[in-house]
């Protein structure tokens, strides 16, 4: 970096002057500049580096009419990405990417091929697992998708379009966002980024400045440029292990669409709650639990069988098949005022 600075330095004067006899600041300025963004650069190679080796091809072999496979045509299949997240080859991918596959297989950046086999999948969450036989794989970090912030630089690692591991860089644009799978089912508390996404980046790791996993690439709109979402790495932690236990997640529901929503100070301090965020109710579905609970659009959910609901995730992780068709306690604020009711989740369709 010092010659950089050197390079814009003048042995015998430390300043030019510009128009009208005045100091130009242009030739200071551009030093610090260039070392933002080599900064900048470092940081996306560094975490680049670090996730790369994790990061698998998925290729799905689809059967053809009649049950059997073909490797041309009609039942060729298509590619997505992946990426290692145990030593002993557990990996994650999308959901839509491995449905329906006759086979899998996994190819490393470095080239190297190998058949994988289908552990469980989740439409719900479009997420998947899948595994390579063998030990002593390069697993990537995961980090704390409940941390990520608007503006926080991501890079996201994958296979668009089978060019192998590209990498691309841009930011966080939101979170909390819901998003529609493939199968037609609503996925809560998505991040969106612009860090771009093409067919084939499906599955991928989007990683922080440091290389940890924050969340999977899903889905970007068409024609629409920078409009790129991945489901948070927290969802997938809590489903990859139920996957690789029972190849399958049993959920119930409440019948509602939230939104993750922060609480007033002012309410917080009146109500003397101990979280400063809970779940919008955005809407109620006609004759489910939460419309028979006496629930509303507005409404903020805030605890659930005694469990402080923070983010749309908290209230994901109880809604299990253990509360199914059983009376449940959950509160909510409206208008101001906490509310205590009961409520009975049933099962979830699909499920």
């Amino acid at each position: 970096m010092s010659s950089l600075w050197f390079m814009h330095s003048d042995p015998g004067d430390d300043s030019e002057e510009g128009p009208g006899g005045q100091p130009d600041d242009r030739e200071s300025a551009a030093p610090e500049d260039a070392y933002l963004l080599d900064a900048y650069s470092r940081a996306v190679t560094e975490a680049a580096a670090r996730i790369t080796p994790s990061v698998l091809l998925i290729e799905s072999g689809r059967p053809r009419r009649g049950g059997r496979r073909s490797p041309e045509g009609e039942g060729r299949g298509g590619t997505g990405s992946g990426f290692l997240f145990t030593p002993d080859g557990f990996a994650l991918t999308n959901s839509h990417v491995v449905q329906g596959a006759a086979e899998l297989r996994a190819t490393f950046v470095n080239g190297h091929s190998m058949p994988a086999r289908l552990v469980g999948d989740d439409p719900d969450t479009d997420l998947a697992v899948v595994r390579i036989e063998g030990d002593g794989y390069p697993a990537a970090q995961l980090g704390d998708s409940s941390l990520l912030r608007p503006g926080q630089l991501v890079i996201a690692a994958g296979n668009p379009f089978g060019f192998q591991c590209t990498i691309t860089a841009g930011v966080v644009s939101a979170t909390g966002r819901s998003l529609r799978t493939p199968g037609g089912r609503l996925v809560d508390d998505v991040i969106q980024t612009d860090a771009a996404l093409n067919p084939g980046n499906s599955g991928g790791p989007l990683v922080d400045s440091r290389g940890r996993v924050v969340g999977v690439n899903t889905a970007m709109i068409r024609p629409a440029q920078g409009l790129c979402f991945a489901i948070p790495i927290n969802i997938a932690r809590f489903v990859a292990p139920r996957l690789i236990r029972d190849g399958k997640i049993e959920r119930s529901q409440l019948g509602i669409a939230g939104h993750n929503a922060r609480l007033a100070p002012a309410l917080v301090r009146k109500l003397a709650l101990s979280q400063t965020s809970g779940v919008l109710v955005l809407s109620v579905e006609s004759g489910s639990p939460a419309d028979r609970a006496g629930l509303r659009e507005g409404d903020i959910l805030v605890t659930f069988e005694d469990t402080a609901i923070r983010h749309i995730d908290d209230l994901h992780k109880l809604l299990t098949e253990e509360c199914r068709d059983r009376v449940c306690r959950a509160g909510f604020l409206r208008h101001g005022q906490r509310i205590e009711t009961e409520i009975t989740p049933t099962a979830r369709p699909g499920s």
